[in-house]
This record gives structure tokens, sequence and C-alpha cells, in this order.
């Protein structure tokens, strides 16, 4: 079978979009399928971008205008409670091989359908598009967000999208966390409007549910607690992240670099980058788990590799020593290495906002 064509992004969605909703079951007697839409994710990261928001807004536009036997819904706990149809989607960069690794030459659109009363997928939509202006800025609270871990809601999310066929079961995971993903979408809104109290609110009702054990939430408690001035309750917050990280054996924190330096960098228009708390954090529960520990530095995928390689060594033997100054226990038990470019996150080359995480440096728990 021949591979799909990369289109240009409005195309490559509408044809994703088209695949979907037009071959998906039409409702019984003349009714109309209640849908939600759960906002789509980077396939990689499980970040929101805009693009993703770009994407699901004209979505909700294409299912008003053009496809009426759907009738769309606010994606909350009241609608979920009555099991409709929720319309998920990933936007993942890759290369010219069409892989996730590397220099992303064209982002694939992946689209399905859930019906949460049967538990299984009712339809798929798949395109590629073009990376001409595509514009992956983190939305707010991603942005913000100070670390990435492999998170099991987030993985349920993708693999109910990537690799299945209508018929197939909904991940388990994803089902599962639902409910709790609701709550969690209001708060990273309500945080990108600024209303930090009303996402505290709502991050600590999500964190007292099964639901609740999860990085987007740990990551919002910290966030929220940190712009409230609340010290103490965001340390406590990032530990949990970085307990997370430490028990998946893989942390990738933002400790954000200039491009080309291995002086820090902060956003003026996030909040400040406490990294004397989060290396307290890291040191402290990393003694505590009397292991040994890879701190791997990276670089965006800007510039000549070998220079990339010695500059993420730099990095991550400056990060080594600050975290050895913290807990000296820890000196035989914590090696530094550089990784480059090589496994790059995001892959654009932009060394902007929207590839921070392809600076970070990564904590991986190894043998000793």
């Amino acid at each position: 079978m021949a591979p799909l064509p990369i289109l240009p992004f409005d195309e490559a969605l509408l044809s994703a979009a088209n695949n979907l909703l037009g071959k998906a079951p039409a409702p019984a007697g003349g009714s109309r399928h209640a849908l939600l839409v759960d906002p789509l994710i980077d396939g990689v990261t499980g970040m929101q971008s805009q693009a993703t928001q770009t994407m699901g807004t004209k979505l909700a536009e294409l299912i008003r205008s053009r496809y009426t036997q759907y009738d769309l819904q606010a994606f909350n706990s009241p609608n979920l409670a009555r099991s409709p149809w929720v319309l998920i989607g990933t936007f993942t960069g890759v290369n010219a091989e069409r892989k996730t690794e590397g220099q992303r030459e064209a982002y694939r659109i992946c689209l399905a359908l859930a019906d949460l009363k049967t538990g299984k997928l009712v339809s798929k939509g798949l395109a590629f598009a073009s990376k001409d202006g595509i514009d992956l800025t983190p939305t707010p609270f991603f942005r913000d967000a100070p670390a990435w871990a492999e998170d099991s809601a987030t993985t349920g999310y993708v693999r109910t999208c990537q690799g299945t066929r209508p018929g197939d079961p909904i991940h388990p995971a994803y089902l599962e966390r639902i409910q709790g993903a609701a709550t969690i979408s209001e708060a990273i809104d309500a945080y990108a409007a600024g209303h930090y109290a009303e996402a505290l609110k709502l991050y600590s009702a999500v964190a007292e549910t099964p639901s609740g054990q999860q990085l987007r939430v740990y990551s919002g408690l910290y966030l929220t607690n940190w712009r409230l001035g609340k010290r103490e309750a965001a340390a406590k917050a990032f530990g949990q992240i970085v307990d997370q990280g430490l028990q998946t054996k893989r942390l990738g924190v933002k400790f954000l670099f200039r491009p080309g330096s291995t002086a820090f960098w902060s956003d003026p228009k996030g909040p400040a980058q406490p990294y004397a708390v989060w290396m307290r954090e890291l040191s402290t529960r990393a003694a505590a788990l009397q292991t040994c520990l890879e701190v791997v530095g990276h670089a965006s995928a800007s510039g000549p590799e070998p220079l990339n390689e010695r500059l993420s060594l730099r990095r991550a033997e400056q990060v080594r020593t600050e975290l050895l100054r913290n807990a000296k226990p820890l000196t035989n038990r914590v090696v530094a290495s550089g990784a480059g470019s090589r496994e790059t996150l995001i892959g654009n080359g932009q060394d902007d906002l929207s590839d921070a995480l392809d600076r970070r440096v990564e904590f991986k728990v190894i043998g000793c």
C-alpha cells in the first residue's frame, strides 16, 4: 500500500476529519450522536500546543457546519457521565522515514472516535501534514510545566489513537482516567486564563481521586502553588513529579539553557525558574532511592552534532555538580553524559519555546 501523501496542514486535517466523521456508523432512528472532544495532544510528549488547539477549533467548526448527525458538547464530567462518543487525536512530528526521531519533516495527524458506552473505537482518520506554518509553541500550562516523564494517562490516550482500528477496545488506562481528564482540562484552561486559585482548586479536587495520580496533576499543583506564593506546597508537588519520574526510571527536567550555552535561560512570560527548589527535591529523593543515576544532557537539533554532543555533556556535568552539592552521598552514584540531539522529543530545530524539551536534562535510573 502506497504511503499517504504529505498535504498542506488544512488539507491534511480536513482529509483525516472527513475519513473519521464520514465513515462512522450513522445514529439510529434519525437521532444524533452526542460528541465530546478531548483536547488533542502531541503524540510523543503529550503536550498541547498552538497547533493542536488550532486543530480542535477547526474540527469543532467542521462538525457544526457539515456533520449535523453529531451533537457537539463540552468536554466535562456531566456530559461524560452520559457515555457519549469522544473524539481524540494526536499530532506527531515524523522524519523522512515517518519515524518519531531525528529531524522532523512532516506531522502525522491521527484522529479516533471512541464510544464510551461500548468501550470500543468506531472510526479512525489519518493524514500527514507538511511542516510549513506549524506553530508548536506549547500552551501556557505545558510551556510552564517543569518536567516531562512517561505517564500512563498520556500513554493510554496515545495508544487509543495510534496503532488501532475501528472495533478495537479503548485503552483501559484512558478509559479509567477520562473523568479526571475532564477536570484536568478545566484546570489547564483556568491556568491559561491566569485564574490560578481556581486552577489549584480543580487540580486539588482531582488529586483526591484515583485519576489524580498522574504527571499533569502534579505539574498543575506545582505551577499553581508557585504562582500563588505557596512555596512549600509547590516544592512538595515537584517532589511528586520527581518520584514519578524516578519510578519510571526516566525524568526530563527543563533546566533550560540559552542556545549554545551552559547558562540557564528563563522565560520572561513564565514564572521565575526556581532551580534551587528543583535541585533540592531531586537530590533528596534520589539519595533516598539509594540507587544510581545517569544525568543526561540534551541539545536541540541545530548546529553540527559534534558541537551538540559537547554542549549537552557540559550541561549534564553542570547539573551533576549542583546535584552533588546538595547531596554528598550521591558522589559515587551519579554519572554525566551527553546525548547531543540524538534523542529529541520535538525535533524541529527552532531553539525556542517550541522545542524547549529538546534542551532538557534527564535523570535516568541505572544499575550501580
